[in-house]
Parts: structure tokens; C-alpha cells; sequence
């Protein structure tokens, strides 16, 4: 299946992410880390290899999917920190619009998942932050 098929599912269809894996096709409507966390987690075999399009890539979202194993990765809004380790891990992307750093909702500063993983070099250095920020906001 075409990336752009994905990426115009992505669109059309109001959702945060589409997953394209082996030609079957995931959607997911959560904010924030939380849909690829629960994939990394409950169903890795969907990541491994996939191809994604996402609306909003912050640092820890790439190291989700990193994590996971994605091939490529096409989002809407992509930070530089998120840039750096999808370069690091030699996974191939395409954005839309960069920045500096995801905001979070209020707009008020940087997403906290953003901040969390800020000084993490590696994915696996991001994935307890996450853990810990997901545990607490249930």
C-alpha cells in the first residue's frame, strides 16, 4: 500500500496515528503517547516493520517507535529532539512542519512527555520516563 494512502487516511479520517503493517491498516484516536505505548506493550508485532503517519512526533513518541521497530515515519509536526533520535536509530522520516519542541495542550510550554525524555540519549533510556508518566496519568 502507498504511504500517501496512509498519510490521506491519516487525514481524512480525524485520526492521530495509522499504523500500515504487511497491508493491513491500524487507526488510532488517543492524545499524547499513549496508543503506541499500549501497542509497544500488548502488540509489538504491529510496530515491527510498519510504516507510520502521525499528526505530532515528540521525543518520546520516536522512542516508542523506535523501540518497536518501525521502518518510516511520515508526521505532520515533528521537534528537532525527535529528529535527532529517529536519525540516531537510522529510521527513515518525513514531516511536514518542524520545531523546536512539541507544546503541550495549554500551550502554556513544552509537552511533558517532551521534557521528561529531554536528557534521555537512547529509546531505552526514554521508556521508564514513559512508563512512569503513563502510570501516573491514568
Amino acid at each position: 500500500m502507498a504511504h500517501d494512502n496512509v498519510i490521506r487516511i491519516l487525514h481524512e479520517g480525524g485520526y492521530s496515528c495509522v499504523i500500515e503493517n504487511r497491508g493491513e491498516i491500524f487507526t488510532f484516536t488517543e492524545r499524547g503517547v499513549k496508543d503506541l505505548y499500549n501497542l509497544y506493550k500488548t502488540s509489538p508485532e504491529i510496530l515491527k516493520g510498519a510504516f507510520i503517519a502521525d499528526k505530532v512526533v515528540g521525543k518520546g513518541a520516536a522512542a516508542l517507535m523506535a523501540l518497536g521497530q518501525i521502518s518510516e515515519i511520515y508526521c505532520d509536526v515533528i521537534s528537532e529532539n525527535a529528529i535527532k533520535l529517529l536519525q540516531d536509530c537510522k529510521i527513515m522520516y518525513s514531516f511536514a512542519q518542524k520545531v523546536p519542541h512539541i507544546i503541550n495542550r495549554s500551550k502554556s510550554g513544552m509537552c511533558p512527555v517532551e521534557t521528561l525524555c529531554l536528557n534521555a540519549t537512547t529509546p531505552e533510556e526514554c521508556l521508564p520516563l514513559i512508563e512512569n508518566f503513563i502510570n501516573n496519568n491514568r
